[in-house]
């Protein structure tokens, strides 16, 4: 048990820093840790609990450049996706948790590696444009209710946006502090937060404030894109780990 919390501990904190970066991608880095040695069901509620306690810190620092109006049909489709997530949450299972996870990192990270070269969207008609994002919202909204995922889908949209750095942000980290917020009140009313994960917060808490922190006061004057290549290949390398530690264990045998 104490080697679970040094390594619930150490989760927090990179991903709080990451966080504290980039706006985002608190699950993706603490699920490369926690995936590990925790059980799906904890890894996400953890995981929640740590990238809203992020969001909210984060949110006091961008308010004032936020349009909630724009951001309407995102969030909506986002909060109708998380009571999907929570609904499969239960029956997952810990290796194809571990596959789809691994998948994800393997395949959605090298993309955003390369989403600077991504062609950018053209404008559409406000409708077709309102449809577009409330469908990204809902794919975010699943995926925050299977994990706390809700940044990794609006991420890689938002790179296809013409937006600056700092609009691009603040739309990702206003989504994520709406939808995280849902998803822990789903996960806190369907039952899946008990009372032995709540000391667990008391570790994830403290171990992430002060990296957090830090990794804000440094997007302030570095190159985000250059950290996010770090990061992304890191975790690139790590789905790949995943992959291969869970495939033989859902692959059948071959026959002899």
């Amino acid at each position: 048990m104490e080697a679970s919390l040094w390594i619930i501990a150490l989760g927090a904190a990179v991903a709080g820093f990451v966080q504290g970066l980039s706006g985002f991608a608190f699950g993706m880095v603490a699920m490369s840790f926690w995936a590990w040695g925790l059980d799906p069901r904890t890894a996400a509620v953890l995981t929640v609990f740590g990238a809203l306690t992020g969001q909210v810190i984060a949110g006091l620092s961008m308010r004032r450049t936020v349009r909630f109006s724009g951001l309407l049909p995102l969030l909506a489709g986002g909060l109708a996706g998380i009571p999907l997530g929570v609904a499969i949450l239960p029956y997952l299972d810990a290796r194809l948790f571990k596959l789809g996870l691994g998948t994800m990192l393997a395949v959605w990270c090298p993309i955003m590696l390369l989403s600077r070269h991504l062609p950018t969207l053209a404008p559409r008609p406000r409708a077709a444009a309102a449809v577009a994002d409330a469908a990204v919202g809902l794919a975010g909204g699943v995926m925050g209710g299977l994990g706390g995922f809700t940044g990794v889908v609006p991420a890689l949209w938002y790179s296809l946006r013409p937006l600056a750095k700092d609009g691009r942000r603040a739309a990702i980290q206003t989504f994520n502090l709406v939808t995280l917020g849902a998803t822990m009140a789903a996960y806190t009313a369907s039952g899946t937060v008990t009372a032995e994960m709540l000391p667990l917060f008391a570790v994830v808490a403290p171990s992430m404030l002060l990296p957090i922190l830090l990794g804000g006061r440094v997007y302030i004057g570095i190159s985000e894109t250059d950290f996010r290549r770090i990061v992304l290949a890191l975790l690139t390398a790590s789905g790949i780990a995943m992959l291969a530690a869970s495939l033989p264990s859902v692959l059948p045998p071959s026959a002899s």
